[in-house]
């Protein structure tokens, strides 16, 4: 089969293009490496927690990079290509459902953030961080609201990001077609609840989690939560 090709862009996206200005202040005042991050996965119920990372070049733009979450399926595959051969490096960071569930998902992101910037080939002097919080805090970090349709180095993470971890679920889902993971992507909805009441979580599911509470268990044990855990010593 033919990989996807990139068609034009929709109209409705043709005026929401991500610049370099964010990137540019770190660059302006001597920041070499400046690394765009984005995750996915922190409210899915199956899975892992992903962290993609990308350093963008600062002479060369790339057409049609998007925050993720504009984009089709179809779309994000075909520009995953584009973006490895253009970036300057990049890496994606992942966090188990196990981790999620022991450590909590605060601590679970950070761990990913860490394996991901640690995974790149040269380190990163500063980071630009999708959202509110600072969960890097190894290097100086700015943190932007709706930063993946801000800057080009967030929005490039997060297709590399959502890319990788809807690939993973889609190999989960052949072992696991009962969750219909192919289609949810181990996110809460209808069809995945009904699967659950059905079937009981597997071992690929967050079992801490609150949606589990009233869900038969069948061949799993249920982890706690990290702060349950530690009212029971």
């Amino acid at each position: 089969m033919a990989p996807p090709t990139v068609r034009t862009l929709r109209k409705a996206l043709k005026s929401k293009s991500p610049g370099l200005h964010l990137e540019r202040s770190y660059w302006d005042v001597g920041y070499g490496t400046v690394v765009g991050i984005d995750e996915v996965g922190r409210g899915a119920w199956a899975g892992p927690l992903t962290i993609g990372a990308v350093v963008v070049p600062r002479d060369r733009r790339l057409y049609k990079v998007r925050d993720s979450k504009m984009l089709t399926e179809v779309e994000r595959e075909a520009m995953f290509d584009r973006i490895v051969d253009w970036c300057l490096d990049w890496s994606v960071g992942h966090a188990t459902q196990d981790e999620c569930d022991e450590l909590g998902m605060s601590a679970a992101q950070k761990l990913a953030t860490r394996r991901a910037l640690a995974q790149l080939t040269t380190p990163a002097d500063a980071a630009l961080v999708d959202g509110k919080w600072d969960f890097v805090e190894t290097i100086p970090t700015t943190t932007i609201v709706k930063g993946d349709q801000k800057s080009l180095s967030i929005a490039a993470a997060s297709i590399l990001a959502k890319v990788t971890r809807d690939r993973m679920l889609r190999d989960l889902a052949a072992k696991y077609p009962m969750y219909d993971l192919d289609r949810n992507k181990g996110y809460p909805c209808p069809r995945h609840r009904a699967a659950l009441q059905a079937f009981g979580p597997s071992v690929i599911h967050r079992t801490s989690w609150a949606f589990v509470d009233d869900i038969p268990f069948c061949a799993i044990d249920r982890k706690l939560p990290p702060d349950h855990q530690a009212s029971l010593f």
